[in-house]
């Protein structure tokens, strides 16, 4: 099943985080995607040509973000949205993680159409 039809699933904690071995796997479906902060999390910069593209696509993520209750670290600047990825609860990589990296990768492809 591909990463796009998954739903994230409500992380309550107590559940280790992804190993590093384990998220450079996940990585090989997220092109654009790179491991930070020791393979703790995953982040992706965006271009954009101006601000109001930038501020659409940032608005676009937050959509995504609110359908699937997790919520990224978003960047937002002129000609530029940067994403950062990871558990609150567990202090680094579930699969929601890259379920929701897919998802703005998609929205990502469909915006430059």
């Amino acid at each position: 099943m591909s990463l796009t039809d998954k739903v994230c699933t409500a992380c309550q904690g107590g559940v280790e985080p992804m190993d590093e071995a384990a998220a450079q796997r996940y990585l090989a479906e997220v092109p654009g995607w790179e491991l930070t902060h020791a393979g703790t999390r995953i982040e992706r910069h965006f271009k954009t040509g101006d601000f109001a593209t930038a501020l659409g696509f940032t608005q676009t993520v937050g959509e995504l973000a609110e359908q699937e209750d997790h919520h990224p670290q978003i960047t937002l600047g002129w000609g530029f949205v940067q994403v950062e990825l990871y558990t609150h609860k567990i202090g680094g990589l579930h699969e929601n993680d890259f379920i929701l990296a897919a998802k703005i990768n998609q929205a990502w492809d469909q915006a430059r159409r």
